[in-house]
């Protein structure tokens, strides 16, 4: 065999190797990060609530924030990713057997829901907490006093099937999961009042961090899968998706139809929740993304 062939060989079997102990030490780090203690400063979590107003307020944030998306309406959990190498699903969280939340305390709804940290201590993979992370107090006691009205509907635990690429991506630190994204130093946020107004429309633009990013300007959607188009940009910018809706009554049309002005259907968005959100919030929604 001639000496260039051996040398073409021997360098082609050092980089499969290279590269074979680089996806295995990015997969064990990747490990040790799912299992890892997140450490959080004391909370003060709000005690739970179980009148009527908090529960109907809880119904529809339950409705509107995605909830119902990957818990299904009935708190019973379902498969919202299946696409053979990932698959997703939400756990049952009603009040009977079978429900990941069964036992839960009001801390344990305050780590999970606002700091994406399950019970044990460990970081929840899925749950997109940084959404829900500016919950007020009244918020999470109603969201929580809702689910804990749920009537048992069986189900089962969470599922989470991830393929090599993205468990390679999440041991690079290129996608993280909520506890990593979260600032869990900041206050609690203040009550705010519900009407047509900046500050009303940036607490509702809080459900959008997850997939927008956080400053709103779009771009891939972290551990989404290949084939899902990048988020818009809903920042100021020639790029900006809010060209589109010069008012409040387009943005309010896409939301109740997943369709742009031009009748084009919008992918990914889960407009099976974002449709059942209120006129109030639509119109507060588009006045604070409109001064970005």
């Amino acid at each position: 065999m001639r000496t260039w062939v051996r040398t073409t060989l021997a360098i082609l079997v050092i980089l499969v190797l290279l590269v074979v102990t680089i996806v295995a030490t990015l997969l064990w780090v990747g490990e040790r990060k799912r299992t890892r203690q997140v450490q959080l400063p004391p909370l003060a979590a709000p005690a739970f609530a179980d009148d009527a107003a908090a529960r109907q307020r809880g119904a529809y944030l339950y409705a509107s924030r995605g909830c119902a998306e990957c818990h299904g309406a009935d708190g019973a959990g379902r498969v919202f990713v299946d696409d053979g190498s990932l698959r997703l699903k939400g756990g049952a969280i009603h009040s009977g057997p079978g429900s990941s939340t069964l036992h839960y305390k009001p801390a344990d709804w305050d780590r999970l829901l606002r700091h994406g940290v399950k019970p044990d201590g460990t970081p929840a993979m899925i749950m997109p907490s940084e959404d829900y992370n500016r919950f007020t107090d009244a918020d999470l006691a109603a969201l929580v006093s809702h689910v804990r009205s749920l009537p048992p509907a069986g189900g089962g635990a969470a599922e989470l099937v991830l393929p090599l690429p993205v468990r390679v991506l999440y041991g690079a630190g290129l996608i993280e999961d909520a506890a990593a994204k979260i600032d869990h130093r900041l206050p609690v946020q203040a009550p705010v009042a519900e009407g047509v107004t900046v500050e009303h429309g940036r607490y509702v633009a809080n459900m959008c961090i997850g997939c927008h990013g956080p400053g709103l300007a779009g771009g891939r959607i972290p551990g989404g899968p290949p084939d899902w188009p990048p988020a818009a940009r809903l920042s100021a910018g020639d790029r900006s998706a809010m060209l589109r809706y010069p008012d409040a009554e387009a943005l309010i049309a896409l939301f109740r139809s997943g369709k742009r002005a031009d009748g084009s259907a919008v992918q990914v968005m889960p407009f099976g929740s974002l449709s059942k959100l209120s006129d109030t919030d639509l119109r507060a929604l588009h006045l604070y993304l409109k001064t970005l």
